[in-house]
């Protein structure tokens, strides 16, 4: 048997495959069952390497065959029907089938007509106007392709941006497009308007009468540091800070399909164009049209063109190409939590450990922010390099809050808690006396995340079976660009949740986003219940809540299965019944 294969792995092979067989023109019922498999194996909390073959089928949308194909490839760490695909079809044709003007029929196309195999050749054709001629093709297409293939080249470079990167500067650009008389609607576009966890490019989208205008202006914006490419209504920058930003110019009347369009995901608005065809209508970032007649429908909003096509409107986090069209024709899209839901922060430090502002700011910023309650979460004194906090400083600090809730006179409402270390055998760095005393407890595993996964599994589920522990912080425990997650068995571990009612946290810092959407998704299948926290070092950082929320919705989470999203007296009501359970 081979070295250890991971479910990314699998997942990466079966997207080749998919592809594969679309330059290869196969029966789409095909492509789509191993486009399936992919997206139901990243849904798992389980590793593959972990079942036997006929576990494998009883995966949603893995049969006989697929199955027997992933057994072979983690047994061997080979595929022999892959290595028969691609001495059929180029392996490295898969990089042209990522460009977005490219897809698998033009890489067909080019591949059949011009014998073009990489990004090298396909660069050269477009520079030598060679591709214009091919039926799909023009002049302007080659233009994008070029484009593209330079944004390629930087994506490789810089790689992809952390979410909340991306939203500080979207947020900015935003700002000053706003200010432009000639722009009447502006919004985030692509995986950023997703709320995905890291994005590619930074896509903005305008509605304007006077397109010209607005690209001028955007090339003059003091954020840019030189422009790729502009044209009539798209104009694409590089932004002093590096990061590369497209902006695209719509007339207002086609602004609901052109938002829908540039929102994606791809597979997505494959499945919404198949949904408008089999009731009569082709659909265009530009308009809605009727197959039958010609006529062009035109929407000023989203809402009103999945309205038109008898669907409830889908919000873009769920847009992930799944089961959100099927669920949205019957009305059952979840109801998801919204920032407005949001009545407490449940995780924040102060300068009793590594906090950069004292308790009685912290409880300002979150007042501020229009919240009812803040949990008190500083670290356990066994993280030493951030200065936590004994079971005497605990004391001293409830003293503090006592005094703060005094004065705050029933307003609001201050939370003692601690975020208590896990240590490497699954203890807890605290005695129970000290956290029966708390309000809440947050546990966090930040040392030894490399164990082994049965070692770190039956760590968590040991912290999970302490009944004063309330809150798992950042489950996985990993850091985005930086460091994976654990590798543990996340199906034991939201069962074991679940079971004990430990809500599952969604760390909402940037560098964090832990849960992750997948695996929220799969702990909400089990049971669990969760919280949204900031992680909030410094008042300002309260405003990452949003980002948590943001993935919240990728999981389909509505505001009953989120804690802060509670009163206060239902938490502490929830609190008092663990306890005596």
């Amino acid at each position: 048997m081979t070295g250890r294969l991971t479910n990314r792995e699998v997942i990466s092979l079966l997207e080749k495959i998919a592809i594969l067989l679309e330059i290869k023109g196969e029966n789409r019922f095909k492509i789509i069952a191993y486009k399936r498999a992919a997206e139901n194996i990243a849904s798992l909390g389980i590793e593959l390497d972990q079942l036997r073959e006929e576990e494998l089928r009883d995966i949603p949308g893995i049969g006989e065959a697929i199955a027997a194909k992933i057994h072979e490839f983690l047994e061997t760490g080979k595929l022999e029907y892959y290595e028969k695909l691609t001495a059929e079809i180029p392996e490295s044709l898969l990089s042209l089938a990522e460009l977005p003007e490219m897809g698998p029929k033009r890489v067909r196309s080019v591949w059949a007509d011009l014998g073009i195999t990489n990004l090298q050749s396909l660069e050269e054709a477009a520079r030598k106007g060679l591709l214009r001629h091919l039926e799909g093709f023009g002049p302007r297409l080659e233009d994008k392709l070029l484009s593209g293939i330079e944004k390629t080249r930087e994506k490789k470079i810089s790689g992809r941006i952390p979410l909340g990167k991306a939203w500080e500067v979207a947020h900015d650009l935003l700002a000053a497009l706003g200010k432009h008389e000639k722009v009447l609607k502006i919004s985030p576009a692509g995986s950023l308007r997703r709320m995905q966890e890291t994005i590619g490019d930074i896509d903005l989208l305008v509605a304007s009468s006077e397109p010209s205008s607005v690209m001028t202006f955007v090339a003059s914006l003091p954020q840019v540091e030189d422009t790729i490419l502009q044209g009539k209504t798209k104009t694409s920058v590089r932004l002093k800070s590096g990061l590369q930003v497209d902006v695209r110019v719509m007339d207002p009347s086609s602004w609901g399909t052109a938002l829908q369009y540039f929102t994606g995901n791809q597979e997505h608005n494959v499945q919404i164009r198949e949904w408008a065809l089999k009731r009569g209508f082709s659909l265009s970032e530009y308009s809605l049209g009727n197959v039958s007649t010609g006529e062009e429908l035109f929407f000023n909003n989203e809402d009103s063109l999945y309205v038109f096509l008898d669907l409830v409107y889908i919000p873009p986090e769920l847009r992930q190409g799944r089961d959100e069209i099927e669920l949205a024709s019957k009305g059952k899209l979840p109801d998801l939590v919204v920032m407005d839901d949001i009545k407490g922060d449940l995780q924040c430090h102060t300068q009793w450990s590594d906090g950069r502002n004292s308790l009685g700011d912290m409880v300002k910023g979150a007042m501020k922010r229009g919240l009812e309650y803040l949990l008190i979460t500083d670290h356990s004194h066994a993280l030493g390099i951030a200065g936590g906090v004994s079971s005497a400083d605990l004391e001293n600090q409830g003293k503090e809050i006592d005094e703060l809730n005094a004065s705050l006179k029933g307003s609001f409402r201050v939370l003692k808690g601690v975020e208590v270390e896990v240590l490497s055998d699954g203890i807890l760095d605290l005695d129970e006396k000290v956290l029966k005393n708390l309000d809440l407890v947050v546990a966090a595993v930040h040392s030894s995340l490399r164990q082994d996964r049965e070692r770190i599994t039956e760590r968590i589920l040991r912290v999970l079976d302490n009944p004063f522990v309330d809150i798992l912080a950042h489950p996985t425990g990993r850091l985005l660009s930086n460091r994976e997650g654990a590798d543990a068995d996340w199906e034991r571990v939201f069962a074991k949740a679940a079971e004990k009612d430990v809500l599952m946290e969604i760390n909402a810092s940037p560098k964090r986003l832990d849960l992750p959407d997948r695996l929220a998704r799969r702990a909400l299948e089990k049971g669990c219940r969760f919280v949204i926290s900031t992680d909030a070092h410094a008042t300002d950082q309260m405003d990452f809540m949003h980002l948590g929320v943001g993935i919240a919705r990728r999981a389909g989470l509505s505001s009953s299965e989120i804690a802060n999203c509670w009163s206060l007296e239902r938490l502490m009501e929830w609190k008092k019944t663990r306890l005596s359970s």
